[in-house]
Parts: structure tokens; C-alpha cells; sequence
């Protein structure tokens, strides 16, 4: 990344040695762009996040009138998440899907976010989202280095699947089950009865293979679009977690943006998590007839079972503030 000075105007201007693009993304719109973000994901192309960053791209364009651009980078391109938001802290000017297991390495209570069973469905975790103690979160998140973005992007409910039936937490006892590499999620499935087993999601496929895991959790068009369901044929509809992810950004970066691209960034990328719910809506039903077909067995259990086995999770975290788990209910309820 470089400073360079325009009509008295700073902006960023990034250099690209190769690109690594999609073609609706290599157009003549682009070609006098001043202000370049990339955006690093580990989702494949043709999943739902990333069609809904390719939206977000057109219409981040659009709103700025040619001068902002987003560069979309599928498939862990650019490394693993902590990787990224390492960089984008130092000032890379990068963009990248977190959410509360990730931050609490910098804001404790926002842990709390991925805990399982916090609300009954993704709702819960706008209401959450929208709230003023989400918003201090934020403020506090910022003052670390990373600045939201945009919030209300449903990455979807987290199953599991695996290469054995489950029906109960019994079940899980034993069973090596892939996690992102966060404290959260780890304690979360442990907490499940699982053998928590962290991996980066480009990993995950061949593990599955090699059968040095027995499942993986994500939501269902993630599953599916990792292929992972070819190699674990039963889908375990836990739902344990509403996963509503979170776009973040380096907070120097954003500073630097103008006002008005700032304000076509945060509101394209609003557009851009409603694109994203929708389609997730959608595409989980059309999924689970996919992996029918497919030979995947759908399993339907006692969620009441899990969320209890689950309860010991959030006293597991003496950095929380006091009476944390309550106060998120206290919102989701009023």
C-alpha cells in the first residue's frame, strides 16, 4: 500500500502484481478506481458470501461512481483469517468476514456473540447487533485497530456434519470435529461433547479424506460448497450457533477514506449482508435436497439436549463482564 496525493485529496492506491480476478470484476468500470480494497475470504467462488461480495463490489462502484473498487479474494488467497487481520491492523488495506470469536482476542465480551444457543434464530443476533452494548463493543474494537464495517451479514445456523450418526450429545464423545481456530469455538464444541480439532477451512476437505477428522461445522452452503459432505454423509442439524457475520476492516485504513466513500462503503455493504441473508435463506432448503441426493443422511435431533449440555460454556470465561450472558437475554427478550 502507498499514500499518494490527487487534487489535494489522499487516497490509497494499490498496485496489483497479478490478478488473480473474477472476470465481471476485470472490466474497463474499474480501470480508473481511486480507492482499492481487497477483500480476503476463505469461501470457493459460486458460494453464497462470495456472490455476495461480488454484489457488494457492483455496488460499492456504483454509489462512488467509479472511483472505490472491491477486489475479490476467494479461497484463503491471501492466508488464514488471523493472518489477514494481523495485516489489515498494521494498515493493509484489506477487508475480511469476523465475528465474535475472532474479536474477543481484542474485546472479550464479544466472545459471548458465538456462544452456543445465544438466541433462538439469526433475529436474536440483529436485535444484539442493533442494541447499544453491541455498539460500545464496536467502539471498544476500533480503539484495537479494526473497524465494522458492516454487521448484518448472515453467514448461516452451524451444523455438523460427520462421517457417523449423531443423535444426542452422548453421540459427540470422541469425535474429532474441525473448528476455526479461536478459543470461543473450540470451548463451544467442547463444551457440545465434541473433540474440538482446529484447521483453516482450506484444510478441511482433505482432513475429512484422510480421516483425521470426523466432521466439520459451518453452515449448510458452506458444507456444501467445501465438498465436504463427499467425504461425511451425515448431516447432524444442530443449529448451534446462528452465525451472523461481521465485515471488518483495518480502523487506519478506514480513517483515511473520504467521508462520502466511507458512506458508499458502509451502505453498499448493507445492501450487499441483505443480498447475503436472503440467499442463505434460500439456499439452505435447496442444499439439504441436494445432499439427499447425494447420499447424505439428514439427521433431525433435540436441539433442548444440546443447548443444556452446552450451559457449562459460559462460565467459562472469567474476562466476560459480570452477568454478560444474561444481559444479552435481556435484549433479545425486550
Amino acid at each position: 500500500m502507498k499514500l499518494s496525493t490527487l487534487n489535494g485529496k489522499t487516497f490509497l492506491s494499490l498496485t496489483l502484481s497479478t490478478m488473480l480476478l473474477m472476470g465481471s470484476m476485470t472490466g474497463a468500470a474499474f480501470a480508473d478506481a481511486k480507492y482499492k480494497l481487497k477483500v480476503a475470504y476463505e469461501n470457493n467462488p459460486g458460494e453464497p458470501f462470495d456472490l455476495a461480495i461480488h454484489e457488494w463490489a457492483k455496488k460499492f462502484n456504483e454509489k462512488t461512481n467509479g472511483e472505490g473498487e472491491l477486489i475479490p479474494y476467494p479461497s484463503s488467497q491471501l492466508g488464514s483469517k488471523k493472518d489477514v487481520i494481523e495485516q489489515m491492523k498494521l494498515g493493509s488495506p484489506l477487508i475480511t468476514l469476523a465475528d465474535g470469536a475472532f474479536f474477543s482476542d481484542y474485546v472479550p465480551d464479544y466472545g459471548i456473540m458465538f456462544g452456543p444457543y445465544l438466541g433462538l434464530s439469526y433475529k436474536d443476533i440483529f436485535k444484539l447487533n442493533a442494541s447499544p452494548w453491541y455498539g460500545s463493543l464496536e467502539q471498544q474494537l476500533d480503539k484495537k485497530g479494526l473497524h465494522v464495517v458492516s454487521k448484518d451479514w448472515l453467514y448461516g445456523s452451524r451444523h455438523i456434519l460427520a462421517n457417523k450418526m449423531i443423535q444426542t450429545p452422548d453421540d459427540l464423545k470422541g469425535l474429532k470435529i474441525r473448528v476455526p481456530n479461536n478459543k470461543i469455538q473450540i470451548k463451544g464444541l467442547e463444551a457440545m461433547g465434541a473433540t474440538p480439532t482446529p484447521l483453516p477451512l482450506a484444510e478441511v476437505y482433505t482432513a475429512l479424506n484422510l480421516k483425521i477428522i470426523d466432521g466439520a461445522e459451518n453452515p449448510i452452503p458452506v458444507l456444501y460448497g467445501q465438498k465436504h459432505h463427499e467425504a461425511a454423509k451425515f448431516l447432524i442439524l444442530t443449529g448451534h450457533v446462528e452465525n451472523v457475520t461481521n465485515l471488518v476492516m483495518g480502523s487506519k485504513t478506514y480513517a483515511k477514506l473520504p467521508e462520502n466513500i466511507q458512506q458508499a462503503l458502509v451502505e453498499s455493504g448493507n445492501e450487499a449482508g441483505q443480498f447475503l441473508t436472503d440467499l442463505v435463506l434460500q439456499q439452505e432448503k435447496e442444499i439439504i435436497e441436494k445432499m439427499k441426493s447425494e447420499g447424505v443422511t439428514i439427521v433431525e435431533v433435540d436441539r433442548a439436549l444440546f443447548k443444556e449440555k452446552s450451559k457449562p460454556f459460559y462460565n467459562e470465561f472469567p474476562e466476560w463482564s459480570a452477568n454478560l450472558y444474561q444481559q444479552t437475554q435481556d435484549i433479545i427478550n425486550n
